[in-house]
């Protein structure tokens, strides 16, 4: 035993060694193989959602931030040519239709030429001209101010004064796809002021284009859609209800709603407003087929299907849209594919597919 601890046991450790020792030298002179065979690829798999159409209700209403603002003065306009004969209001208050002032127009009249028949002499005799009187109305109920004097001749059309009504109202601006959705709104809307008194319903709605330069949008985010609107909403405030010009207000305009109606996610339209495109999957594996549909009413998430589809169809959950990347997306840049497939933006997932996988 003693040999053995004295030969053998101190042998064998110098035999370790030196081959670890040799191991040590040859992976200093060649260096480890890091390199993978092959290229890193995606190893998951990328499923298009698939739904089933189903019927519901939808309620088109819309929400515009908006403000109080002072109605306009209403032009007064001479309607014939003469001179202010007399003005009967004058900074005063006066109902629709009440007589302002009168134009005095004279028109002249030929002499009249008398002839003796003996003599041939002719008599001219001058006449008087003739005069109409022409009263200018009040076009709107309100305090008049007359801006020119008795005595000044005007002409037809000549703004001859103004009518300040007096009255507020609200007034917003919309995006162009509010004012799709709000094609053929008249009549009334609910509107909300900012600190003020409970909702209210206002009337006389009027929806037009958008003032130029305008700002018009008190509540939050009003600048910003102001700054990209294309149209403008506007109704009167009734006199019973307490409100200040400038003072921030929402107006919620209702325009429709369909109940029992076939309903679809606005992801899986493409277009909102009068006619789109869907992609239905006849049966379960096949390829999705592009299909043409006409569209009804939309409250923002889903949007109503008049023709086109029936409940119980599949359809993709979201429009495999052409983004302009496929055939021009970056390889090697797998974020940007990662991403893509969290978003659903199946054309990107397609493009990486079909360009990089093979």
């Amino acid at each position: 035993m003693g040999a053995v601890r004295q030969y053998v046991f101190p042998t064998a450790r110098i035999i370790i060694w030196a081959v670890i020792a040799a191991a040590l030298v040859v992976l200093a002179l060649k260096g480890a193989e890091l390199d993978p065979p092959d290229a890193l690829q995606p190893t998951g798999e990328i499923s298009e959602s698939v739904i089933e159409v189903e019927k519901g209700s939808v309620t088109n209403a819309v929400t515009v931030p908006a403000s109080v603002v002072t109605d306009p003065p209403v032009d007064i306009k001479a309607t014939a040519d003469g001179v202010i004969a007399e003005i009967q209001v004058d900074d005063a208050k006066v109902g629709k239709d009440v007589r302002v002032l009168w134009i005095k127009s004279e028109e002249l009249v030929d002499p009249v030429v008398d002839v003796d028949e003996e003599t041939g002499e002719e008599t001219v005799t001058e006449q008087e001209p003739k005069v109409t009187w022409t009263s200018a109305l009040a076009p709107a109920a309100g305090t008049v101010d007359v801006t020119v004097l008795k005595d000044q001749a005007v002409t037809v059309g000549e703004v001859i004064g103004t009518v300040s009504p007096g009255t507020l109202s609200v007034s917003g601006t919309l995006t162009a796809d509010q004012q799709y959705r709000l094609v053929g709104a008249t009549g009334k809307a609910r509107v909300t002021l900012k600190g003020g008194p409970a909702p209210f319903t206002c009337t006389g709605l009027t929806i037009g284009e958008a003032p130029a330069g305008g700002t018009e949008g008190g509540a939050e985010g009003g600048l910003e859609q102001a700054a990209n609107a294309t149209g403008a909403v506007h109704c009167s405030i009734p006199p019973k209800v307490k409100a200040f010009s400038g003072l921030g207000a929402e107006i919620e305009i209702t325009n429709g709603n369909a109940k029992g109606v076939v309903v679809v996610p606005i992801s899986a339209v493409l277009g909102t407003s009068q006619t789109g495109t869907v992609w239905a999957v006849p049966e379960e594996g096949a390829e999705p087929e592009k299909r043409e549909v006409t569209l009804g009413l939309t409250d923002g998430l889903q949007v109503e299907v008049t023709k086109g589809l029936k409940a119980g169809e599949q359809i993709l959950e979201f429009t495999p849209v052409d983004d302009g990347t496929e055939g021009g997306v970056d390889c090697e840049d797998m974020t940007a594919y990662d991403q893509a497939a969290m978003d659903g933006d199946m054309g990107t997932v397609r493009a990486f597919e079909e360009e990089c996988f093979g």
